[in-house]
């Protein structure tokens, strides 16, 4: 009385042209791919390849800002390390890795 009769549907037809049909539908999830590369991606490895030129371009005398924000000159250069003279007879070891930026000769006073 309350609940209406159910009747089974027929089988939707069968999508013709298998391989077509097939790379379209992946057609928008390879889009989104090619945009996320150009957009996120690439961008990313330029910044690390332009970071990793200027970690090993450091050199004595160099000033810096590190990733703490201190600012100072480089004193002594090791292999993965730096000593940053912060003060007159303040240094500070750092990783080179921690250098964000290097400042036109002079910026430190």
């Amino acid at each position: 009385m309350f609940i209406s009769t159910a009747y089974a549907q027929t089988a939707p037809a069968a999508a013709q042209g298998g391989i077509e049909s097939s790379l379209m539908s992946l057609l928008p999830l390879i889009l989104m791919f090619v945009v996320l590369y150009f957009i996120m991606i690439r961008p990313q490895m330029k910044r690390q390849k332009e970071h990793k030129a200027m970690v090993d371009a450091l050199a004595k005398g160099d000033e810096v800002v590190t990733a703490g924000g201190l600012y100072g000159k480089i004193s002594k250069v090791g292999e993965s390390n730096l000593h940053i003279e912060v003060a007159e007879g303040v240094e500070v070891m750092v990783q080179r890795q921690a250098v964000t930026q290097v400042l036109p000769k002079g910026s430190i006073k």
